[in-house]
């Protein structure tokens, strides 16, 4: 690890064959909290390297407990690190796109730099985390939707956790979980913290078969949050659009907060699937939805898709597929 910190201290990025060497010996327990404090703090201070994110992927990716779902589904996951807590966005919207009859496999995690990540939300509302396929399949097929929990399936975020839940920052893990959804699904939305991860994100993407959207809002958030124009790039679109584009009013940041524990998100969210939430709630669910849902057929209007997702939070369906996945 010295003669690695000593490369990154000296501005030298790490191929990719390194980075994946590095992610390998932290699995294997090689290195010490303080050595990987100190591995992490580095990328801190620089952007990564397309190089350097790709072993990371492949290192996690090699490591990760293999399994077999539909691969004619969807991820909603964004990188997080925002520092903005907003509540619960995207796992709300994977309920929605699941109600609306689209399948859905959510990879996600317990919050690293935020109060309340997807996995504190659902855990604490009851949700059971498995890695076992066949319960997994049968979610799928029953509800629609199942998630798959960060730490049953990459062993190596297991080693680097208590070191990502000391900082408290965002730390280039944030922008390797949408990466590593174990499961492969040929579609993905998801959400960014800046433009130049946008800008990584789109070069790995538009290399593979998926069907993707990539979302930054221009204020700063790794989601579509109407508070001002959004960054769009997907497989056939590349631009700004307004919150009018979504057929709403631009929003004001106050009205999205998460609250101050994972109880509060809870509420929160539990609120708005019963269609009890505020009106920029409601606004904020729906519009990343309906961007998942366009995801699955890139050519239809984008206003078509937000009549999808509203009608599947409003009728109940969104509400109905999360219980049935609690059973």
């Amino acid at each position: 690890m010295k003669k690695i910190l000593n490369q990154l201290i000296s501005q030298q990025p790490l191929s990719r064959e390194q980075a994946h060497e590095v992610l390998i010996n932290m699995s294997k327990k090689q290195y010490s909290e303080i050595e990987i404090a100190a591995f992490i703090t580095t990328f801190l201070m620089r952007n990564i390297a397309v190089e350097e994110l790709q072993g990371f992927k492949d290192a996690l990716l090699d490591l990760s407990v293999k399994i077999d779902l539909d691969r004619e589904s969807i991820d909603l996951c964004g990188t997080g690190g925002d520092g903005k807590d907003t509540f619960n966005v995207s796992t709300l919207a994977a309920f929605v796109v699941a109600g609306a009859g689209y399948k859905v496999v959510k990879h996600g995690n317990y919050a690293a730099s935020s109060i309340s990540g997807s996995s504190d939300v659902l855990q604490h509302l009851g949700y059971e985390f498995t890695n076992d396929e066949s319960k997994l399949k049968n979610q799928l097929e029953k509800s629609g939707i199942c998630f798959l929990h960060a730490p049953l399936f990459h062993p190596a975020l297991k080693e680097v956790a208590p070191v990502r839940k000391g900082l408290q920052i965002k730390t280039f893990f944030n922008m390797l979980g949408p990466l590593v959804n174990p499961a492969l699904p040929d579609y993905q939305l998801v959400g960014v913290y800046d433009l130049h991860i946008g800008r990584l994100y789109q070069y790995f993407l538009q290399d593979t078969n998926k069907s993707y959207t990539i979302v930054h809002s221009l204020d700063g958030y790794d989601e579509v949050t109407l508070t001002d124009n959004t960054r769009v790039v997907s497989n056939h679109f590349d631009g700004i659009l307004e919150p009018g584009a979504f057929g709403f009013d631009k929003l004001n940041a106050n009205m999205l907060t998460g609250g101050k524990s994972v109880k509060d998100a809870a509420d929160i969210f539990s609120s708005i699937l019963r269609n009890k939430g505020t009106e920029p709630q409601n606004a904020v669910v729906i519009a990343n939805a309906a961007l998942a849902i366009q995801t699955f057929d890139q050519s239809r209007p984008l206003l078509d898709c937000i009549d999808e997702a509203t009608e599947a939070l409003i009728s109940g369906k969104a509400i109905a597929t999360f219980k049935s996945v609690l059973k």
